[in-house]
């Protein structure tokens, strides 16, 4: 066979105009400084899949060169903490048997340039990628859940985008048998350009269990294996984290379909099936300590094989023709696409054979879909990183070098905004024409339309989807060989991210995401445990942005460390902008919460006529971007503040009651304020409410609080409690058999004309 011939780059023969032309013709999204930093880090000129591979790992998507020292600041230690940010996936402590501890398994993704581009499948590759992130830790997968937030309805473009995400959400965790167990939908206009497709999924083992997503310390003294598993290598997705750390242009639209993936779950569960038989037999011969194993997303099989060797200062020696492929492909194509549907094993030779072995002949990988199959394609050893194509070596670095990425230090600028407050008269208002409105909102209304589409009971662990109360409660134990008592454990996991507070504050809309997704899980009666992040900005080169950046870290850190909820996985997403405007920074948080056991969460709808409803908590008086603002169409000044220190001790105090068996029911308030809270409670159940004649800010503010249900011979209880702990709650209203929501004399609803408008009028404007 022919030698091949690689193409070298020597930059510092180069101009900056000659190599930025040189770089943009080879996808590399380096600048010309850049590239010449790594050829000086090198002492040579760079081969082009060198060049490849610095781009794609020095990218803000791999390297995180912006944002690094930022995150750094954020809570990843407590006591449920097993795994904190570092591998693919974080473990939070759900149960514990014994010396050993049961763990859910988390993750939290984004897939938000490839869904504005190729929508749906973007959004399915999203739920692919973060699934494969869950079990490359040694779990077993058992749900995702989706947050999603695009530009305003009224537009064709954002409703088609909106439909064909949801759709790929479905058409990949359906046939992949993973229960979609929560998320949530919000629009805004300035997510016109850029929608926003986060994806968090969960896993459970016991920690005895753990794979990790680095090479053992004897790998390259013994000279492990390194195995590639899965679809076979092709072009697509090559580029695709390079192309996701930049600013979308409408001019290279057909350029960067090119980078998204070509999604198959019906392969991916094969192997995940497989994978998993492979775990149990791993953990039979005890083995498990013999291997390492890493899912294969950005970068492809070079980044998913380096990045296991780099924590040890290991090098490899791997034969890129022995990478099984679709077509012909050049090397750094083959080393770097990021085709879906792949794993990595790096492990001791004696486990070798059961690998292939397994996938192989035991699974018969090669019969199920085309070209798929695990390959045996290189060795650990010490010193550099070695890809050899066709007699030629085209990668000879050390692994650091390729993993380590760039660091920026940007500047940046906090801008202090201010905001117009116009006088409305109140009193002129027709709030029952306001809550009818506020009920048809998009960010409001019944999102059946969405849930209906997913499988929600797949496994048999969900005990109460997320379309029936705030967030889902599932357990995920149920399937483990746990102990009877230990698999009543429930796990909740609650998301939170009001993206309109960002245009306000990013702190301000940090601080409400945290507040909102452990109060998702708090009124289930969860205790809150631990937090996953994907961090939505803008462009980190223009101070103002970055800026933005800093300011949600800050909220995001605050919030945490006063709930006492640490980090245990993230993202960052950024570049997330066009030529015009940024989208509102946009911190998405999910939540972990734990029932000790499912018999004891917190209904989600009113259940007995004659009782009474609690508001825990005071209500702002502030409305600035909340609902109501749009629905009036008036400014109506800053947005409300949160004491967090307030609102968590409203938070334990809420657990407290459920503890001492004083709550019938609880929900958390947010869009739309109390008003439409409590009408949601009814709207669920059929019953009525009759609320105290309260002011307009107290009914329609959305700062974080609870409403519950009470019977009215526990109120003295309740009273004494909160009295106890210092936490201020009133009695504002009572469930009555009656159909009609009434607010004092002002508000006089039908409940059966309220529930039509609520139930049909999302599915109406996503359908248009």
């Amino acid at each position: 066979m022919q030698k091949h011939i690689e193409p070298t780059f020597d930059f510092t023969q180069l101009n900056d105009l000659e190599a930025k032309k040189q770089l943009s013709e080879n996808l590399v999204s380096l600048t010309p400084k850049e590239a010449r930093y790594f050829q000086e880090k090198l002492g040579r000129p760079l081969t082009l899949t060198e060049l490849t591979i610095l781009g794609i790992q020095g990218s803000e998507h791999c390297s995180y060169r912006s944002t690094r020292q930022y995150l750094a600041k954020l809570p990843t230690k407590g006591k449920a903490v097993i795994m904190g940010p570092g591998e693919d996936s974080g473990i939070v402590e759900i149960a514990k048997e014994g010396k050993l501890r049961w763990g859910l398994v988390v993750s939290h993704e984004s897939h938000n340039h490839p869904s504005q581009i190729v929508p749906y499948e973007g959004a399915a590759t999203g739920v692919g990628g973060i699934v494969r992130d869950i079990v490359c830790m040694g779990a077993h997968v058992i749900g995702c859940l989706d947050c999603l937030r695009f530009g305003s309805l009224d537009k064709h473009l954002n409703r088609w985008l909106a439909r064909e995400v949801i759709a790929g959400v479905a058409g990949y965790g359906n046939p992949l048998g993973v229960a979609n167990i929560g998320g949530d939908i919000e629009f805004d206009s300035s997510f016109d350009t850029n929608c926003l497709v986060n994806v968090v999924a969960a896993g459970v083992l016991r920690e005895d269990e753990i794979i990790h997503s680095y090479a053992p310390k004897e790998a390259a003294k013994v000279g492990y294996d390194i195995i590639i598993v899965g679809k076979p290598t092709d072009r697509s997705g090559f580029g695709g984290a390079s192309f996701a750390s930049g600013e979308l242009k409408e001019e290279d639209v057909e350029t960067n379909k090119g980078a998204v993936q070509e999604p198959n779950p019906f392969l991916e569960r094969h192997i995940l099936v497989s994978t998993y038989d492979l775990f149990a037999e791993l953990k039979k011969r005890k083995l498990l300590d013999k291997v390492s194993f890493k899912d294969m997303g950005a970068g492809g099989n070079v980044c998913a094989s380096v990045e296991q060797l780099d924590k040890h200062g290991f090098g490899a020696e791997i034969d890129v023709e022995k990478i099984h492929t679709e077509g012909e492909h050049l090397p750094h194509i083959i080393a770097c696409a990021e085709t879906q549907e792949r794993f990595c094993w790096v492990c001791h030779p004696k486990v070798t054979k059961l690998i292939l072995d397994t996938y192989n002949e035991k699974w018969n990988l090669p019969g199920v879909s085309k070209g798929a199959r695990a390959s045996l394609v290189g060795k650990v050893k010490p010193g550099n990183y070695v890809l050899k194509y066709h007699g030629s070596v085209i990668v000879d670095a050390p692994a650091k070098l390729l993993t380590e990425g760039l660091r920026y230090n940007r500047e940046y600028k906090v801008v202090k905004k201010t905001f117009e407050k116009e006088k409305v008269d109140f009193a002129k208002l027709d709030l029952g024409e306001v809550l009818k409105k506020l009920l048809a909102s998009e960010n409001i209304a019944s999102r059946e339309s969405i849930y209906e589409k997913y499988d929600k009971e797949v496994q048999g662990l969900t005990v109460r989807d997320a379309g029936k109360g705030s967030s889902a409660v599932i357990q995920p134990l149920l399937n483990t060989s746990a102990s009877e008592k230990i698999k009543q454990v429930g796990v909740t996991i609650g998301v939170g991210g009001n993206a309109t507070l960002g245009r306000y504050s990013a702190r301000l809309q940090a601080i409400h995401a945290v507040c909102e997704a452990v109060a998702n899980v708090a009124s289930v009666g969860a205790t809150p445990l631990a937090l996953t992040d994907c961090l939505n900005y803008g462009n980190p080169e223009k101070p103002n942005q970055m800026g933005e950046f800093v300011e949600g870290i800050e909220g995001l850190r605050e919030a945490a460390e006063i709930f006492e909820t640490p980090f245990v996985s993230g993202n960052v997403s950024l570049y997330n902008e066009n030529k015009d405007n940024s989208i509102n920074p946009s911190a998405l948080v999910a939540c972990v919460g734990k029932l000790e056991n499912i018999n004891q969460r917190i209904p989600s709808r009113f259940q007995q006529a004659g009782n009474l409803i609690v508001l825990i908590g005071e209500r702002s008086s502030a409305l600035g971007g909340s609902e109501f603002e749009k629905v009036v169409g008036k400014k109506l000044g800053e947005a409300a503040k949160i004491d967090v220190k307030k609102f968590a001790a409203e938070t334990k105090f809420l657990l407290a009651a459920a503890k001492a068996k004083l709550i019938t029911s609880a929900r958390d308030l947010h869009r739309g304020g109390l008003l439409v809270g409590a009408a949601e409670q009814t709207l669920r159940n059929g019953f009525g409410i009759q609320l105290k004649n309260l002011p307009v800010e107290k009914l329609f503010s959305e700062n974080p609080g609870y409403i519950v249900e009470i019977s009215p011979d526990k109120l003295e209880k309740l009273e004494k409690l909160a009295t106890k702990v210092g936490v201020k709650i009133a009695t504002v209203g009572k469930v009555s058999l009656e159909p009609l929501v009434n607010v004092g004399c002002v508000v006089s609803e039908s409940l059966y004309a309220l529930k039509e408008i609520w139930q049909n009028a999302f599915r109406e404007k996503l359908q248009k």
